[in-house]
C-alpha cells in the first residue's frame, strides 16, 4: 500500500476537498483524483461521497481514516523517532475566546518554546460558533472554548474543566455589605461587560431574558483583564470567570457578590475534530496548553 496514498487520502478527508488538498500537497487535482482512486481499488470500497461539489467521507471511509492515521503516525515515529522534537518547523493552528489568550500566552508560551523550539503558533480569538465553522473547514487544529459544555460527536475532547463565574465589583462598593443580593438589584447596575454574544456574556444575557430582563453595560470591550481593571477602580461592575478575577480578590480589591437564584454553568473546552490526524507535534501542543489552560 502506497503511503502516499493514505496521506493524501488523510488530507482530503480533513479538507473537505480534493482541490485544497492537492494546493496543501502540491499534487494537481486529477493526481489526487488518481491516488483516491488507486486506494478505492486496493481496498475495494468507497471512501468518499462525491456530490457536486461537496466531499464527505462514506461510512467505510471513516472507519479507514482511522488505521491510515495511526499507520501515518507509527511510519513518522520509525523514520523520524520523536516528530515533536524534530527540527522540521511546524505551525499548529489554535483558536479560542479572546479572554482565554492571556493565560496562554503568560503562563505557558515560553516554556513550550523552550521545550519544542521548532513548533510555532498561529491564535485566532473569536466566538464559540465561529469557533467550530473554523475547526468543521480544517481553518486550525484545535479550538478552547469558554461556553456552556459541548458535547458533539464530530469532536473530540481532549481536555475539559468547568469553571465558576461570578458577579464582582470593587471592594468600597455598598453591594459588598450585602450578605445576598437579588438580580433585579443588580441589573441597573453601571455594567462593563465583554461583547454581546460572546461566550459566558451570551449565556448571561440568555439567563435574564428567559425573565424578561436585561441589562445595558456602560462598556462593551472584548478584554476580560482591561474590565477587571476597571472594576477594582471602581468604574463600574462585571461578569466574570474567577480565573479572570481571583488574583483581584486575592488582592482584596475585588469581592464576588452572592446573587441569588442565579447561577450560569460555565466550561473550558479543548477539542480536535475526529477526523483530524493528530500528529506528534499536535500531541506535545495539546499536552502543553490542556494543561495550562485548564487548570
Amino acid at each position: 500500500m502506497d503511503l502516499r496514498n493514505l496521506n493524501t487520502f488523510i488530507q482530503v478527508a480533513e479538507l473537505s476537498s480534493f482541490s485544497r488538498a492537492g494546493e496543501k500537497l502540491g499534487y494537481s487535482q486529477p493526481t489526487i483524483s488518481f491516488q483516491i482512486k488507486q486506494l478505492e481499488t486496493e481496498l475495494g470500497c468507497k471512501l468518499f461521497d462525491r456530490i457536486g461539489h461537496t466531499v464527505r467521507l462514506t461510512d467505510k471511509g471513516r472507519d479507514i481514516l482511522s488505521y491510515a492515521q495511526k499507520i501515518c503516525h507509527l511510519t513518522q515515529e520509525m523514520t523520524l523517532g520523536d516528530d515533536a522534537q524534530s527540527e522540521t518547523p511546524t505551525i499548529i493552528r489554535l483558536a479560542m475566546a479572546d479572554s482565554l489568550c492571556n493565560p496562554l500566552i503568560s503562563r505557558g508560551f515560553a516554556s513550550f518554546r523552550e521545550k519544542h523550539p521548532h513548533i510555532s503558533l498561529k491564535v485566532t480569538t473569536c466566538g464559540t460558533t465561529e469557533l467550530f465553522q473554523l475547526l468543521d473547514q480544517n481553518e486550525v487544529d484545535m479550538v478552547c472554548t469558554l461556553d456552556n459544555h459541548i458535547y458533539d460527536t464530530n469532536y473530540i475532547i481532549a481536555n475539559e474543566e468547568k469553571i465558576g463565574v461570578h458577579f464582582v465589583a470593587a471592594k468600597g462598593s455598598p453591594l459588598c455589605i450585602a450578605s445576598e443580593l437579588s438580580i433585579q438589584e443588580l441589573i441597573a447596575q453601571p455594567f462593563l461587560l465583554t461583547e454581546k454574544g460572546m461566550s459566558y456574556r451570551r449565556l448571561l444575557d440568555e439567563k435574564l431574558a428567559k425573565d424578561s430582563m436585561e441589562i445595558h453595560p456602560i462598556l462593551e470591550i472584548g478584554s476580560a483583564d482591561l474590565i477587571c481593571k476597571l472594576v477594582e477602580d471602581g468604574v463600574g461592575i462585571s461578569f466574570l470567570p474567577d480565573y479572570v478575577t481571583e488574583a483581584a480578590i486575592q488582592r482584596g480589591t475585588i469581592v464576588r457578590l452572592n446573587v441569588k437564584d442565579f447561577e450560569v454553568e460555565l466550561w473550558k473546552q479543548l477539542l480536535y475534530h475526529r477526523d483530524k490526524w493528530v500528529s506528534p507535534q499536535m500531541e506535545a501542543t495539546i499536552g502543553q496548553f490542556g494543561m495550562i489552560l485548564l487548570n
